[in-house]
């Protein structure tokens, strides 16, 4: 694009934005009118934004959810002219039969039913001639024009643009690579080839590439095709509880998920629950799943404090964070929900008021995570399309508790243990630090009650006391758990039967615990 085309592109945007006078803010609404106007590649952008929680508040997610793509469809000589140059060979002797007329047409590309030489159907997807370096000056330009509106107006107090501008373009640019959801299909077909129930379309490799990509034909039924799946013999019940089994072993197994699981994305086949258009998927890191889990079970056992643990180690944050605020908010969102059973409670509504509240706090989500609530929310509302009675957390939280019970291991949970006292441990070693959060845990309770906490010298010296008999438990802790852990290794040389070093923390430990009962036992007197 010239400098000249970039500048008349730029005054569009500008024109556009001032049009909607957002100097004086920007709604759910203004922001939908001005995407639909600024074009195609930003229809998409506001698509992927509605399935940002994270990112935008719960009213702007809903609004951008309106957003379609009315695309015109790609000519067949220019379909044709793509898929040539990327084989490098004449159309006909790739195959054997090409549908002129395109099954879709979305903003990136659209796809067309064919048969491979040797009889197979398939499916093509093409990618439109120049989207990237459309989109790529597109993004640039609008992070020019953030430049021009936060200067001039207060929306970067209310919504970090640049950020949701860079959001988009890394999930934009992993969708117009066609290579990406062919290996996205590879891994997904490997990490359920023990379910037998579950399958996906298969990639032709050899005839795939970053703008092309052909699949095996699905034939069958949408989900939401009740009438249809049921005339052909098909439990509905059924087709619910395993697509809810397998949506939560996506997460909690495979950390490997479908983001987009909406009735429009899944059929029915031969028995089978096929999930299609697999360019936007969700990926979570073994730390990311087994956070995601004590998650699940804070919200089923109403865990305040755990579930604010999580919100700080599972967020990001630069700035220092009121840990009792926090938790004072998600304390107020918990208690809301404290009447309600699991299998009833509105998860999509309470993990919206969470996410309302790390926006509050400005804490970030990462990117596999980001894409967990919106993708839960659409299985939710794609469960309750095939049977209205069924609750997706409940199946979640009963399969998280047997896979708990499952792949426990003993050895592994006590070196987490040790590692986390000791982790403790370090951290009680900043006495002042400690002093603090005793101090601020007394504020919190005198506060609820608007009284002020005024410390005299007296309570000082027996918090200080208070914090050194703490510091030794835990040190006694310590010594028993790690003592405990070497015990069971081999590690020489050995006295009474067990490793020396585990003997002596022992003893040290004994000694440490005679002292707190001795000096317990003296205060009491």
């Amino acid at each position: 694009m010239s400098k000249g085309e970039n500048t008349k592109r730029l005054k569009e945007i500008i024109k556009i934005l001032t049009k909607h006078n957002i100097v004086t803010g920007m709604t759910p609404e203004t922001l939908r009118s001005i995407l639909e106007e600024l074009g195609t590649t930003f229809i998409k952008a506001g698509q992927i934004l509605s399935m940002q929680p994270n990112i935008l508040p719960p009213e702007y997610c809903k609004e951008l959810e309106k957003l379609r793509s009315d695309v015109t469809p790609m000519s067949f000589d220019t379909v044709k002219t793509v898929l040539e140059e990327e084989y490098r060979k004449p159309l006909k002797d790739v195959f054997a039969k090409f549908e002129e007329k395109p099954l879709g047409s979305a903003s990136i590309g659209q796809v067309h039913a064919a048969t491979l030489l040797d009889g197979t159907k398939v499916v093509v997807k093409v990618q439109r001639p120049g989207i990237y370096d459309t989109m790529y000056h597109d993004i640039e330009l609008i992070k020019k024009a953030i430049g021009v509106v936060n200067f001039v107006t207060k929306i970067g107090d209310e919504l970090d643009l640049h950020m949701i501008v860079d959001e988009v373009w890394e999930v934009t640019k992993q969708e117009m690579d066609f290579s990406l959801e062919a290996d996205h299909a590879r891994e997904f077909l490997e990490n359920n080839k023990d379910v037998t129930y579950v399958t996906c379309p298969k990639p032709f490799y050899d005839i795939s590439t970053t703008k092309a990509l052909v699949e095996e034909h699905v034939d069958g039924f949408f989900v939401d095709q009740l009438d249809e799946l049921k005339s052909h013999g098909y439990d509905l019940d059924e087709i619910a509880e395993k697509l809810a089994l397998n949506f939560v072993k996506q997460i909690i197994e495979d950390g490997f998920f479908h983001a987009d699981p909406h009735c429009g994305n899944i059929k029915v086949q031969g028995g089978k629950i096929v999930w299609i258009d697999l360019g936007m998927m969700g990926r979570l890191s073994p730390r990311d799943k087994n956070m995601f889990t004590d998650a699940i079970m804070a919200m089923a056992t109403r865990d305040t404090m755990k579930l604010t643990d999580f919100v700080m180690k599972m967020g990001i944050h630069s700035g220092k964070i009121d840990y009792l605020a926090l938790e004072d908010d998600i304390e107020t969102v918990m208690n809301r929900y404290a009447t309600a059973d699991f299998g009833t409670m509105d998860i999509v509504a309470l993990t919206e008021e969470l996410f309302a509240i790390m926006r509050k706090y400005k804490i970030g989500v990462p990117k596999g995570v980001s894409m967990l609530p919106r993708a839960m929310s659409t299985i939710h509302g794609t469960l309750q399309t095939i049977n209205p009675g069924m609750n997706a957390f409940e199946v979640i939280s009963e399969y998280i508790s047997g896979y708990s019970k499952k792949h426990f291991d003993l050895k592994a949970e006590l070196t987490s243990i040790g590692k986390r006292v000791v982790s403790s441990l370090q951290k009680s070693l900043d006495i002042p630090a400690q002093v603090s959060d005793a101090l601020r845990i007394l504020s919190k309770g005198f506060s609820k009650l608007n009284m002020d906490l005024n410390m005299s010298d007296d309570m000082s010296d027996k918090i200080n006391k208070l914090v050194n008999k703490l510091i030794v438990t835990i040190i006694a802790a310590a010594l028993l758990i790690g003592s405990s852990i070497i015990s069971i290794t081999d590690m020489q040389p050995k006295l009474l039967g067990i490793p020396a070093i585990g003997a002596l923390g022992f003893i040290a430990a004994i000694i440490l615990v005679i002292w707190l009962l001795v000096s317990i036992v003296k205060k009491q007197k």
